[in-house]
Formats: C-alpha cells, sequence, structure tokens
C-alpha cells in the first residue's frame, strides 16, 4: 500500500503529543438500521469472531444482521440518555477528566481524545485529527482493564491499520492492560466500599466480566486469567472473605462454550439458595454501557428476583470519577516517561527552524 502524501505539514508548527482513550464502541442511535451497521462493523473482525471467514459471513448475513438488530435496538432504546449512548457520553466525559490531569501535570501540548473501535468516533478519524495536529508521539490506551485479542489487539490492529498509510510516522506507544494496577484496583475498591457505605453489603458480592469462547483461553488469550487476578485483588482490598464474592462471565453469544460460571446460571443458582441480596460490580467495564445497563442491571435482576432471590443491586462503573481518571491521568503519565523534552513548546525556536527550512526550499 502506498503512503499517503503528507505534504500538508508546515515547517515550524508546534509538535503535540497524542493520547488517544479508546473504547469499543457504540451504534449511532437505539434504532435497528443503526445497530446494524455498528453489528456488521463489530462482528466482522476476525478478532472479534474466530470462526472461518466463508462459514461466517454466511452466518452473519443470513442469521445475525436479520435478526439480532432489532433485538438489540430495543435493548439500547432502554438504557439511551439524552446524552445519547451511555458508554460514548461517559468515555468522552473521562478522556475531558484525564485531558485536564495530564495538562494540569506539565503536557500543556497533549490533546487527550476519545475515540470508539467501532461506529463513531472512529479510530481513523481521531487519528487523522491527531496528524493535522503535528502530533509526533502518540499513546495509545485500549480502556480494557483486561488484556483480550477481541480487544485490546483489535485496537492495535486499527492503530497499525491506518498509521502504514502514513509517510511520517509519528512516535507510538501502546498499554496493553492494567488488570492489576493499584490505583485501578483502589478505585474499584474505593467504588463499592462507597455503594456498601451507602445502602449496606449484599449478601454476596458478583464480579461479572464479559465471556469469550473457551477456544480463546485454550489458545493462549490471557483474558481469563486476568479477570480472575483484578477480581481477586479487589476482594482483597475489601478484606473480604472467600465465601463472600464470585466471579463469573456473561453476555456469551451461540452455542460453543465460553467462560464459565456464567452470570446468569449463577444468579439463579443463587436465586435457589434463596440468597437475600447480591450486589454485582463489573470491574472489565471502565464505563457503563448496554452490557452492565441492560444485561446486569435490568435483565438480570429480573432473571435473578423472578427465580425467588431477593434483591439484585448493580454497583455502577467507574465511568469519570475523579479517582478513575486521577488513575488513568498516572498511567498516562507513566507512559509518557521520556518525552518530557518535547513537553515544551519553544515558539522561537519553531521560527528559525521553519526560516532555515525556507532556505532550502520548502514549500510556503
Amino acid at each position: 500500500m502506498n503512503a499517503r502524501n503528507d505534504a500538508a505539514y508546515r515547517h515550524g508548527s508546534a509538535a503535540r503529543t497524542g493520547v488517544l482513550l479508546v473504547n469499543l464502541g457504540t451504534p449511532d442511535a437505539p434504532t435497528p438500521a443503526a445497530v446494524r451497521r455498528y453489528l456488521k462493523e463489530f462482528l466482522s473482525d476476525p478478532r472479534v469472531v474466530e470462526i472461518p471467514r466463508p462459514l461466517w459471513w454466511l452466518m452473519l448475513r443470513l442469521l445475525v444482521l436479520p435478526l439480532r438488530p432489532r433485538r438489540s435496538a430495543a435493548a439500547y432504546a432502554a438504557v439511551w440518555s439524552p446524552q445519547g449512548s451511555p458508554l460514548l457520553a461517559h468515555t468522552n466525559a473521562l478522556a475531558r477528566a484525564v485531558g485536564e490531569r495530564v495538562r494540569g501535570a506539565g503536557w500543556p501540548q497533549a490533546e487527550v481524545r476519545a475515540a470508539m473501535r467501532y461506529g463513531r468516533p472512529g479510530l481513523a478519524g481521531e487519528l487523522g485529527k491527531l496528524h493535522r495536529m503535528n502530533t509526533r508521539r502518540l499513546l495509545v490506551v485500549p480502556l480494557f482493564p483486561q488484556y483480550s485479542a477481541t480487544t485490546t489487539a483489535a485496537v492495535f490492529d486499527e492503530v497499525s491499520r491506518v498509521l502504514r498509510r502514513r509517510r511520517h510516522l509519528p512516535e507510538v506507544r501502546f498499554v496493553n492492560d492494567y488488570c492489576g494496577e493499584q490505583g485501578y484496583i483502589d478505585a474499584c475498591a474505593r467504588r463499592i466500599q462507597t455503594f456498601r457505605d451507602e445502602h449496606g453489603a449484599g449478601d454476596k458480592l458478583l464480579f461479572s466480566f464479559h465471556g469469550l469462547p473457551k477456544r480463546n483461553l485454550l489458545k493462549g488469550d490471557p483474558y481469563h486469567c486476568q479477570c480472575h487476578k483484578t477480581a481477586r485483588l479487589i476482594a482483597a482490598a475489601l478484606s473480604l472473605p472467600d465465601d463472600a464474592w464470585l466471579i463469573a462471565f456473561q453476555s456469551r453469544f451461540g452455542r460453543a462454550e465460553w467462560l464459565t460460571p456464567y452470570t446468569d446460571e449463577t444468579l439463579l443458582e443463587l436465586a435457589r439458595q434463596k440468597t437475600g441480596t447480591v450486589d454485582v460490580f463489573c470491574p472489565g467495564f471502565a464505563v457503563d454501557c448496554l452490557e452492565t445497563l441492560e444485561e446486569i442491571a435490568m435483565q438480570n435482576r429480573e432473571r435473578f428476583e423472578s427465580a425467588g432471590g431477593g434483591r439484585l443491586r448493580y454497583i455502577a462503573a467507574l465511568n469519570d470519577a475523579p479517582e478513575h481518571a486521577d488513575f488513568l491521568a498516572q498511567l498516562v503519565l507513566r507512559h509518557l516517561r521520556g518525552w518530557e523534552a518535547h513537553a515544551a513548546d519553544d515558539a522561537e525556536e519553531r521560527e528559525r527552524s521553519r526560516r532555515r527550512a525556507l532556505q532550502l526550499g520548502a514549500p510556503q
């Protein structure tokens, strides 16, 4: 593939440091048409569905896309807010909060932006904006605490696809995961403890993570182990005994075996045991979205309570809470180390550089 013409660059332009906080994505609207566009892009990624392409192409177009968008659109409509998609609104708010902290910590040239792997604002568009700002150093932070090829690696693929078309590449750094980072564990524990201080502790605390097909684990994906690490560390931070908390995996799709135990089946078993109150926290989701607000707080709450359980209480994701923004800002600053010399803007030196380039024949 030929590199793009980057001749629009102007000598003497201030160099920027770009930080992209990348989430999974969301449809533009809670309508079947918008959901279909989103699902087509999402489910067409071979990182997401590891089924032989010809077979999956037929399944996707003959079964999934004709049937699922209408059902999913109704679910999105149930959680859509006046600000639009909860995932997009929370991610944008988080990016603004992180950006304020990073710039206030001595990086005035840092541009912190939110992007989606699927849907809008897309990675290609946001990388293009940073390119036009003369971004010479780029840090990519996928908002997935636990690494998986289906999420984190999919972000890397898209960043690589876009940048390989650039003639003048920025320096690039990439955060793989933060499943055991102390700041992240502390923020999760504080969110749970604050909920307990206000509402009392439930009989059980369930950590629910997004599921993956079991074959991903068997092929070497570290996600399963990292989920267990996160849950164990949060439980330890809260000083919870082993019988006070559980871990399960939600959102399975299709007939293949996924990571177990399943969240819905775990809740049904707790209901059969006449468990009074179950609190559910989802440490794999940086911000609230369809899977937390509709699947857990609505679907699984009704399932649990209808089956004879007492109450299911959903504990909100970290979203743009100060402790979450503080942690991510510190994570960003740590990964920016070594680039400090580029943080200050020397306008006089830029002008001298521009004049030298013009003398050598650079375009105006």
